[in-house]
């Protein structure tokens, strides 16, 4: 009986350290976009719902793909009725337009929320039910017709991550799907798409692709193979992010930007997340504010939160940033750290407090309430309650 409690136990550990890595395929350069409809082709598409967002549209990357179907005589539809922090009711009428129009393929062109609309709609074309339904890690049983994702910023990473991010509107929620079902099946990077970025969508998305690189790599879920993709992610933005904000027509920082995106998705996809997105869910969800701009705001101070459980991996991030911290005390290491990253999101101007993008002290409670609900919690380093979580807020409120 000994015996076979031991090696439970030890079977059990076993597990507990097994680590995973998922990537869809990947054709990243200049003219990706243009092979959308040779994949579309390849993949048996007998007609694709192509889904973006208005912006996008006028930016003219839809009308690439458009250009690209024509070209492999596939037939299609566009649904652009996508807003930022994409929500439920958009995903639920996409997903009956595909099937009343009898689409067959998915692609998605544009940053986050369409391609996170779009991965909704393919659950719900796959699965029947609503797609709250799906929330959770694993939940989805069936995969839905093949998506091609085309992103054209660099920061969200949705297209090569097993992560789709929905609201709630009744309930004022992010909630998570987390599957390998949602990862697209080709992802078309293609560097030029960020081109037409505002120097503020710039700023916000290269703040969340930092974002996504610190916390995979101290998440307790990280692995060899995600902290070699984040710890590369960080060194990039490290050294381009400001560069492509202040020469937004340079392609050299522009390439370096999205590669760094593509690796932070990939650490993140594998790794999952902290307490930064925790938070930013619960600003996204219950109030609908930007995504990489509550990133930006939180993730100084949730460095300094967590400095102390997992000091080794921070100052390894320190170094990736060019930071000499050695002549540091234990104590100062961490606030080196939070005021790099805070001296780089000024330079970007985002000097935001909570208060002025239209945060009420009254809301802060509930905040809290579901920001601790949120599973990217579960892997942070450090344990959070949500009088921790309250603190944080408050330091960003005003």
């Amino acid at each position: 009986m000994v015996n076979q409690f031991l090696s439970d136990i030890m079977n059990t550990e076993s597990i507990l350290n097994l680590r995973k890595f998922l990537a869809p395929e990947i054709v990243y350069g200049d003219g990706a976009i243009a092979l959308s409809g040779r994949h579309a082709d390849n993949l048996g598409a007998s007609k694709v719902f192509i889904v973006t967002d208005p912006g996008v549209r006028r930016a003219g990357w839809t009308s690439s793909v458009e250009e690209s179907l024509k070209q492999a005589e596939i037939p299609f539809t566009i649904f652009d009725e996508v807003t930022e922090n994409p929500k439920d009711y958009e995903v639920m009428n996409g997903a009956r337009i595909c099937k009343k129009e009898s689409c067959d393929l998915i692609i998605a062109v544009g940053g986050g929320s369409p391609m996170d609309c779009a991965k909704g709609i393919g659950v719900v074309m796959g699965n029947p039910g609503h797609i709250l339904e799906f929330q959770g890690v694993d939940m989805i049983p069936n995969p839905g017709p093949p998506l091609i994702f085309i992103p054209t910023t660099a920061g969200t990473s949705a297209d090569v991550s097993q992560f789709a991010i929905i609201t709630d509107t009744a309930r004022k929620i992010k909630i998570t799907i987390i599957s390998k079902m949602v990862i697209p099946d080709i992802a078309l990077i293609d560097p030029k798409t960020t081109t037409t970025m505002s120097d503020e969508l710039t700023a916000a998305t290269g703040m969340d692709a930092l974002c996504h690189a610190f916390e995979a790599f101290v998440s307790t879920a990280s692995s060899p193979l995600t902290d070699m993709a984040a710890i590369a992610a960080v060194e990039i933005i490290a050294d381009n992010l400001l560069k492509a904000y202040q020469e937004p027509g340079n392609m050299i920082y522009r390439d370096k930007m999205m590669t760094a995106s593509l690796m932070a998705g990939l650490a993140f996809s594998n790794a999952s997340l902290g307490m930064v997105h925790a938070m930013a869910h619960s600003l996204g969800g219950g109030l609908g504010l930007p995504h990489g701009e509550c990133n930006a705001l939180l993730l100084e101070k949730v460095v300094l939160f967590n400095y102390s459980a997992a000091s080794g991996k921070y100052d390894q991030l320190a170094k990736a940033m060019h930071l000499d911290i050695n002549r540091h005390t234990i104590e100062e290491k961490g606030y080196v750290i939070s005021e790099q990253i805070a001296t780089l999101r000024k330079k970007l101007n985002i000097n935001q407090k909570l208060i002025d993008l239209g945060v009420k002290s009254s809301d802060i409670p509930e905040l809290c309430k579901f920001a601790f609900m949120d599973p990217c919690l579960a892997t942070n380093p450090q344990e959070a309650t949500p009088e921790d979580i309250e603190k944080v807020y408050l330091q960003i409120y005003k």
